[in-house]
């Protein structure tokens, strides 16, 4: 069998272990031949192919990124793209396709998988935000690495006495900003999920103030206050129609200097959440998940989305998959209120 590999999307830590595990499991056990397609859709569009072997994924393990590339190509945005996909599919007489992505990738598999495509998609995003599935990989080392950041501040924000706002990625999920703002002892923590009150926030950093130590604000790029205000969109647009954010750290560190009094200053993250080695969980995730997409190639299985359910790994419907997004519930965003201020 011909197997079909791309990473499509953001680069997440993880990525290379799940086609350490494709090309692995479907030499070693099956005698398949892998090719890579560069670059996510964009490979697939414009023929850009390499087989991978043994030799070419030793020692990738570890290796943050992906050593295929990736971009946020849109093959339905793109005149004639379907059909360059499908013609680029049967000139490397590919049987299978395995795409590794978020919402955008698996959503563009979901519609070739209606097409016609054998797709078996494996789930990644640093945002923890995909649907049909307990965690996703990429999203622990991205959590470790805000939690630390958070860690770190704390102690210069007291040596300073002011306020630090730590903004992080989350678009329209809080996922990210919820589990390192609680395992970070965050003052508070803004999510897109819940519209904040502008003066509320501005309250728990004087608390904060008046307990002898100083604020630490964890916001996802795409929390919003309920007033309306702190503009966070660029104006820009990607391939899929998604408006690029950036801001609502300075901003909100702005209004609380001006509202406390007090200096304060605004921490982007960034892409520092995505770069990187992988940690344990994200490597063993995304290992598992390329042998389940191996086995379920076999099974022949298509239409069908990898997922961690509990500690067990099952088969979803790409089109469940990829319906809606899933955000942090009221409950989860409750157990954080209580340690606010």
């Amino acid at each position: 069998m011909r197997i079909g590999i791309l990473t499509g999307g953001g680069d997440c830590p993880g990525l290379n272990a799940v086609i350490r595990a494709v090309v692995r499991k479907g030499l070693g056990e099956h005698g398949d031949e892998v090719v890579g397609f560069r670059d996510g859709w964009r490979g697939l569009l414009e023929d850009d192919a390499v087989p991978l072997d043994l030799a070419s994924v030793r020692g990738i393990l570890p290796r943050g990124g992906t050593v295929l590339g990736t971009s946020r190509t849109n093959p339905y945005g793109v005149d004639g793209g379907p059909e360059r996909v499908l013609e680029t599919l049967q000139r490397h007489r590919i049987d299978a396709l395995v795409p590794i992505g978020g919402e955008d990738t698996l959503g563009v598999a979901a519609r070739l998988g209606e097409a016609g495509v054998r797709v078996v998609g494996v789930p990644k995003t640093i945002d923890n935000d995909l649907n049909g599935t307990d965690y996703t990989f990429g999203f622990d080392t991205a959590v470790g690495v805000a939690m630390e950041a958070v860690d770190r501040l704390h102690t210069t924000g007291d040596s300073h006495h002011r306020t630090l706002v730590v903004e992080v990625m989350g678009r329209h999920a809080g996922w990210i900003a919820l589990h390192a703002g609680m395992a970070g002892g965050a003052t508070v923590i803004l999510v897109p999920e819940n519209p904040f009150d502008v003066d509320a926030v501005v309250e728990h950093c004087r608390h904060r103030f008046a307990s002898g130590f100083s604020p630490i604000v964890v916001v996802s790029e795409g929390a919003a206050p309920k007033q309306g205000a702190l503009t966070t969109s660029t104006g820009q647009l990607d391939a899929f129609g998604h408006v690029r954010l950036g801001g609502i750290g300075a901003a909100l560190a702005a209004l609380i200097e001006e509202r406390t009094g007090r200096e304060a200053r605004a921490v982007v993250l960034g892409h520092l959440q995505r770069g990187g080695t992988p940690s344990q969980f994200d490597r063993v995730l995304a290992t598992r998940f390329g042998l389940a997409a191996v086995d379920a190639v076999h099974d022949g299985q298509s239409g069908v989305m990898v997922a961690l359910r509990g500690t067990d790994i099952v088969r979803v419907p790409l089109a469940e998959a990829t319906a809606q997004l899933k955000l942090v519930p009221v409950e989860r965003y409750a157990e954080a209120e209580v340690f606010f201020g």
